[in-house]
């Protein structure tokens, strides 16, 4: 599962220590991931052992009620310690059994569902700081297929905001792997259209015998390409860069196409995938460098976290101290 390392303009715990947290992340996630496979092989022996003692006590009501009152209470407990504890323990990873999948796939479904909620944790927010997330982003299947679908030594900035001569520019998708940054720009705007490609300012989209005008994607991808590369050589940094337009579920005709640009389209895009997901090499100390310059001309917009303003008696508004 890739990791998020900016997602628009909201803090990141990676912009406070990008050398730290990847590794963290890749460790954490392989312990947890054992830890539930483990609570899952034995689930079946733990719930026929229940079920037999049920069974055998045949418990009152009043039993019943108070194990509820107990769950309820250690929920609340939870809540509480979650929500006004500002300390690393927080942000850890622990996921649970909501439910007893059936199958391992169906358990690691359930895995990286719950792994990407807290990645949007560690994605908008710090022990100190924190920022409003749009609500939308659990719900983007785009930036879910991202995580869920990449290696974990993957490195993703989408949407950021780049600062840059104190102007805000908006970017689509920045892929950092442990060799080479990639740029990418998607065009899935409905299923099975076919986009033809040009070097004038609009393209042509055909899609359910309707014909449309769209802006050039490469005008976005190319200003993206370059102020990335103008920032990689200014702290020289050697990485290579690539740039791509990915379409999984439509067509792109572009004969003429610049040779630096893939055209990832419905035809294309799953090799390119294999070969991504193939990647085995792990976290390199210029991936995390370059994850580090990047960072450093995000935009980012947040707020200090309540328990914070009140420590020491002293109440802020949290309002006050939004820095961009």
């Amino acid at each position: 599962m890739g990791q998020l390392i900016k997602l628009q303009d909201y803090i990141s715990r990676y912009e406070m220590d990008p050398f730290r947290y990847p590794a963290q992340y890749v460790r954490l996630k392989k312990q947890q991931w054992q830890k539930l496979k483990l609570d899952w092989e034995n689930q079946s022996t733990s719930t026929n052992e229940i079920h037999e003692v049920e069974e055998e006590n045949n418990p009152r009501p009043l039993n019943v009620i108070k194990r509820l009152f107990q769950k309820s209470t250690s929920e609340k407990d939870e809540w509480i310690q979650e929500n006004t504890q500002p300390t690393e323990p927080m942000f850890q990873f622990a996921p649970k059994l909501a439910y007893y999948p059936d199958s391992i796939d169906e358990l690691k479904q359930m895995f990286l569902d719950q792994l990407f909620s807290f990645q949007m944790k560690w994605a908008s927010s710090t022990i100190i700081e924190k920022s409003f997330i749009d609500k939308s982003y659990f719900r983007n299947e785009k930036l879910k297929y991202l995580l869920q679908r990449f290696p974990d030594t993957f490195l993703f900035l989408y949407e950021p905001i780049f600062l840059l001569k104190k102007a805000p520019v908006e970017m689509e998708v920045l892929l950092i792997t442990p060799t080479e940054v990639w740029c990418i720009i998607f065009l899935e705007e409905e299923n099975e259209a076919v986009y033809l490609g040009s070097k004038e300012r609009f393209w042509i989209k055909r899609a359910n015998r309707n014909e449309s005008k769209i802006l050039n994607p490469m005008i976005s991808l190319n200003r993206m390409a370059k102020i990335i590369m103008q920032l990689l050589n200014y702290h020289q940094i050697d990485i290579p860069m690539k740039k791509a337009i990915i379409s999984r579920n439509g067509y792109i005709d572009y004969p003429n196409a610049p040779i630096d640009v893939a055209l990832l389209e419905k035809r294309k895009y799953p090799e390119w995938f294999k070969q991504q997901r193939n990647h085995l090499s792990p976290l390199k100390h210029i991936q995390l460098k370059t994850a580090k310059v990047l960072l450093d001309y995000c935009q980012t917009t947040s707020a200090k976290r309540p328990e914070w303003n009140n420590r020491g008696g002293i109440e802020e508004n949290p309002f006050d101290i939004l820095k961009d």
